[in-house]
């Protein structure tokens, strides 16, 4: 049951943290990640400055101690005469006195040696840890100028993501659905092919139809009446001698019918007509 349980609390956590990922906003987790850097950068200068700090004092240490040994040194060397000094003279308490101190000094003088050899190399050691830090820092430094450089540049690939993504959801909204009651281009340009396909469709069966064979017998008759009135009309004016044979013929190759009350109107008007010419 524990374990189900611990199963279930990683997966939501491995959830939430995705779901954050996808809407955090990347300018906001920009700034975040040059805050951390910074913040890094800042504790590493601290750390380092505790590092040369150390190296320092080991160094004031060491002088100090050096001038301890000098001195001691001197206070030796000084004993030693004095001692000389006095036994020469005769004085052998005074002598003896010199040289204890002497003896004593001597001793402190081998302790302060071995505390020096001991400070030389602990001021060593500082020293090049002082280095190492001093060098850790310019590299995080640069490192730190380098990611302050690049967030210009990465705020700005940022807004041109930003507008490209804009620039893509309106030429996707012109092959969607604006509304319930606005039809989109597409939706309309296909209601039009189909109305004109429909239109061209009826039209060729129209044409290919009986009813339209017959209205086209019937303009052809109506334009032979046509004619042949005019002939007539020529024929009755002695205008164009020619035009009534011409329309004579043609009637008598479609009905002769309709050309025989012509034919006797020419002749019933034509006595009339000589006295005028």
């Amino acid at each position: 049951m524990f374990k189900t349980m611990k199963k279930w609390w990683k997966y939501w956590g491995a959830k939430f943290n995705r779901n954050f990922d996808q809407r955090a906003d990347p300018a906001v987790q920009l700034e975040q990640a040059l805050a951390e850097a910074q913040q890094q950068h800042r504790r590493l200068k601290e750390q380092a400055a505790n590092v040369i700090a150390n190296q320092k004092q080991s160094e004031l240490r060491l002088n100090a101690k050096l001038a301890e040994l000098t001195k001691l040194n001197g206070n030796a060397r000084q004993a030693l005469v004095m001692a000389s000094d006095a036994g020469k003279a005769g004085d052998t308490a005074k002598s003896t006195q010199y040289n204890s101190a002497a003896e004593t000094i001597a001793n402190q003088l081998i302790q302060v040696e071995r505390d020096v050899e001991g400070l030389k190399q602990m001021v060593l050691d500082a020293t090049n840890a002082s280095d190492q830090a001093k060098a850790a820092v310019q590299q995080n430094s640069r490192i730190l100028s380098q990611k302050l450089a690049e967030k210009n540049k990465l705020l700005s690939q940022l807004d041109q993501a930003k507008m490209q993504e804009e620039l893509n959801s309106a030429m996707g909204q012109l092959n969607e659905t604006v509304g319930d009651d606005v039809p989109t281009l597409s939706e309309v340009q296909q209601k039009i092919e189909a109305r004109y396909a429909k239109a061209k469709a009826t039209s060729e069966l129209n044409e290919g139809s009986v009813q339209s064979s017959i209205l086209e017998v019937e303009q052809a008759t109506s334009n032979i009446e046509a004619q042949s009135r005019l002939s007539q009309l020529r024929a009755e004016l002695g205008l164009d001698a020619g035009a009534p044979a011409v329309a004579a013929g043609s009637t008598g190759a479609i009905g002769a019918s309709p050309a025989s009350p012509s034919s006797d109107a020419v002749t019933t008007d034509q006595p009339a007509a000589q006295p005028a010419e």
